[in-house]
């Protein structure tokens, strides 16, 4: 008998296989439970703290909506300026008074790591919600669900990752989870930007394959593409940010010369790297990703914090 065994969601590393299989399978569940208003109560007088430290807006309203949607109650701090992080208390303190305050948490930081450190500091459960160039977690799995969703198989695609495959930490994360499969990847970006080589490593010892180039006609080939735009916060070097940041932009004349129905995602926002005239083609799945997004969040709320998640009827 399978019994979720996370506590707190730090990083992709932590999933086996069986995990993301249940996750997904919880998740299916919670969408039929959403549609016929079930879900509503389900986490009734539990407060998640949301702790934002870096800008987000997707990732910050998708945890609180989901959260909303059930019956749960939100505090949140936005930005270092509006939290005691200010006035100098650490990271270790400030999460010691929200464990006080709440029953969960959700936090985004700017410095890889910072997760581990709130996540030892309390008893409730965390969530990483991204730290730096690191890893997002509940970004990645809900980008499972959504090639699951619009694709119905993972084993067997062809998927391509674009742009910033050396800071993406939507991608490092996507990867990791990707690895228990047996999916082939095309890593499209400037060498400058190559997937850093200690996750191609690690995926040595796995049934995924993958190889890189630098050709954006890579595309064609695949059955997904998850495109990213290049994120001038990441770049120490600002220089090396200008010369590269419009190398890639899809459009929709690119998409449609492929010859296959390429899904289309994207972990938003996007600056020049995708076009708006995508967006109206019916493989244009970002959109959607947004909103499968609230779906998975509203299940790990409910599997961290060992609430049962009813079957749907």
């Amino acid at each position: 008998m399978y019994t979720f065994p996370h506590k707190n969601i730090l990083d992709a590393d932590q999933f086996t296989q069986e995990d993301i299989n249940y996750i997904i399978e919880k998740t299916n569940q919670m969408r039929i439970l959403e549609k016929q208003g079930r879900a509503f109560g389900l986490l009734r007088g539990k407060i998640l703290a949301s702790l934002f430290f870096e800008a987000s807006t997707r990732t910050r309203l998708s945890f609180e909506s989901a959260m909303e949607r059930l019956a749960g109650r939100v505090i949140s701090t936005v930005g270092f300026q509006f939290s005691s992080i200010s006035k100098g208390e650490t990271l270790f303190d400030t999460m010691k008074m929200v464990e006080a305050y709440s029953d969960i948490a959700v936090i985004r930081h700017p410095i890889e790591g910072s997760s581990r450190i709130a996540g030892a500091a309390v008893k409730i459960p965390v969530i990483n919600a991204g730290d730096g160039a690191g890893q997002h977690p509940t970004q990645a799995l809900l980008d499972m669900y959504t090639i699951i969703s619009e694709k119905k198989e993972i084993d067997g695609l062809t998927i391509g990752f674009i742009g910033d495959l050396k800071y993406g930490r939507t991608i490092h994360s996507l990867i990791k989870l990707l690895r228990y499969y047996k999916v082939h990847l095309h890593l499209i970006s400037p060498k400058e930007l190559y997937l850093i080589d200690s996750y191609k490593k690690d995926l040595e010892k796995y049934p995924i394959t993958y190889e890189e180039t630098g050709d954006i006609k890579a595309m064609w080939e695949c059955d997904v593409i998850y495109v990213t735009r290049i994120q001038e916060e990441r770049f120490p070097d600002y220089k090396e940010y200008e010369k590269l940041k419009e190398t890639y932009k899809v459009n929709k004349e690119m998409i449609l010369a492929s010859k296959k129905d390429t899904t289309v995602l994207h972990p938003l926002p996007r600056v020049n790297e995708l076009s708006t005239d995508v967006d109206d083609l019916p493989n244009a799945a970002y959109f959607r990703q947004a909103k499968y997004g609230v779906f998975v969040r509203m299940t790990l709320l409910c599997l961290c914090l060992g609430v049962e998640i009813p079957k749907a009827e």
